[in-house]
């Protein structure tokens, strides 16, 4: 039996367990986490743990459950792959730019000049250049790059979040391997990704999707390199220690085991693993711990980026370290519309995405490989989509999703490898195709998914897991 199998099955026999009981959670002082998108769902580790067993000793592929954990790093908007990771410098001047390609760490692999601190990392990181799909659209498109599906409607970015959407990788992992203990098993930083000029504005995908609402991640915002940063979800309110949540706890059990008594037999269930979990993060030490970055050095806090995506960054490798199972990392409200480079591209690259981008996932993956994390922690960095080769009037670059970069490092990941090549502008790709759903699939693969995993929504539909294929050329 995979892990796969031996999990969905154990997670169906407790989805009877998803509905919340409200009234009780609001009798018991658990009203702040509601509004949190906490994840409301959880199994016992032991079953994952059974299943992991199951998995390592059937695996045969390549890199197959190799990683233990994922950090999405996604960067919203749509990195240009002429000015990242794929520069043209014999491309005429309307396409190749004014940036100059640098060595690397790796014989022959140049990136842009402006990444000052990731050339001497391509040894631990592949580079993806053959990424592609036809939709141009920011949320559809989206969807498809952090579920590994196409999006109910493709091309739009009409169309919001739905209960039709697929899951988010991290919600998917959080139904098979759910976290241990009081934490929760897929955490989002730090917003759920939204466009001002798109009439659906939040991106579809980034949740439970036809899984249910019992998936959906733990959103933790605002930023966390600011002085007085807190998070909301793990406040008790005022004049409520843990001690007095324990006693509300315990009364809470109480109430509904009465109820039950008088109550029919469905109402049995009322103490749902859902109020468990919440009074377990209000009251664990443990899991306050994961989220205080005080316990940080100042040298590592620099290191990572004194700004909200560096330091969103370290707080995801403390949430992984702990034991969350996923982090996504999606880049955050700058105000100025995200990589989404219409106008003044060159100088948004070089003044204000690209210096804490780079500083940020150099600093991970020199930390993960220090803290001997690395092997089995497998981390993307990826757009929705490219730009579009030839430089606009306002000195910027249009969308462009038939070709563009991606990175993966990590979780049996071969460093220092180049896979799919583009055409000469960085208009198509040349050789290896990858589309959104293959680059998911690899992630899925890492972490151990059955390539034949299907699991049942709400509705009793039974929906494959997979959306694509994974590229198992690119493990060592």
């Amino acid at each position: 039996m995979t892990r796969v199998d031996a999990n969905s099955r154990a997670c169906r026999e407790f989805d009877h367990l998803a509905r919340v009981d409200r009234r009780s959670v609001l009798t018991a002082g658990f009203g702040s986490l509601l509004g949190w998108g906490l994840a409301r769902n959880f199994v016992s580790r032991s079953l994952a743990a059974n299943g992991n067993a199951a998995v390592q000793a059937t695996a045969s592929a390549s890199g197959f459950g190799r990683a233990k954990r994922c950090i999405f790093l996604f960067m919203w908007g749509g990195p240009s792959q002429l000015d990242t990771f794929d520069l043209k410098p014999d491309a005429p001047d309307n396409v190749r730019g004014p940036f100059k390609p640098v060595a690397t760490k790796v014989p022959g692999l140049q990136i842009c000049e402006h990444f000052r601190h990731m050339p001497e990392l391509m040894d631990r990181v592949a580079v993806i250049r053959s990424l592609g799909h036809d939709d141009p659209a920011h949320l559809s498109s989206g969807h498809a790059t952090v579920t590994g599906h196409l999006a109910p409607v493709v091309n739009s970015d009409k169309d919001p979040p739905s209960g039709k959407d697929s899951p988010h990788i991290g919600s998917l992992v959080g139904k098979l391997f759910p976290a241990p203990s009081t934490l929760p098993s897929f955490v989002m930083l730090p917003w759920k990704a939204y466009h001002p000029s798109a009439p659906g504005g939040q991106a579809p995908g980034q949740h439970g999707g036809w899984l249910g609402s019992a998936y959906d991640p733990l959103l933790i915002g605002g930023d966390p390199n600011a002085a007085n940063w807190q998070v909301p979800a793990l406040e008790l309110r005022d004049g409520i220690t843990a001690e007095h949540l324990a006693d509300r706890y315990t009364l809470l059990k109480q109430l509904d085991a009465q109820r039950a008594a008088i109550d029919s037999a469905a109402a049995a269930a009322r103490m749902t693993v859902d109020q468990a979990k919440a009074a377990g993060l209000l009251s664990s030490t443990a899991v306050r711990k994961a989220f205080d970055l005080s316990e940080e050095s100042d040298a590592t806090r620099e290191r990572y980026g004194r700004n909200i995506h560096g330091q969103c960054v370290l707080l995801a490798r403390r949430l992984i370290e702990q034991g969350v199972p996923v982090v996504n990392v999606n880049w955050h409200n700058d105000g100025q519309n995200f990589w989404d480079t219409h106008g003044n591209n060159f100088n948004r690259l070089k003044n204000d995405l690209i210096p804490p981008a780079d500083r940020a996932l150099a600093a991970l993956l020199a930390d993960l490989s220090e803290r001997g994390m690395l092997d089995d922690t497998i981390v993307a960095w990826v757009g929705e989509f490219g730009r579009k080769p030839q430089i606009s009037n306002g000195n910027g670059r249009e969308h462009w999703p038939y070709c563009y970069s991606g990175l993966l490092a990590g979780g049996g990941i071969a460093g220092g490898a180049v896979y799919g090549k583009s055409d000469a502008l960085a208009n198509y790709p040349a050789a290896n195709p990858v589309s959104p759903q293959d680059y998911a699939a690899t992630i899925l693969h890492a972490l151990g998914v059955d390539r034949d995993a299907s699991l049942h929504g709400p509705d009793g539909r039974l929906h494959r897991v997979y959306g694509g294929k994974p590229i198992e050329a690119l493990f060592a």
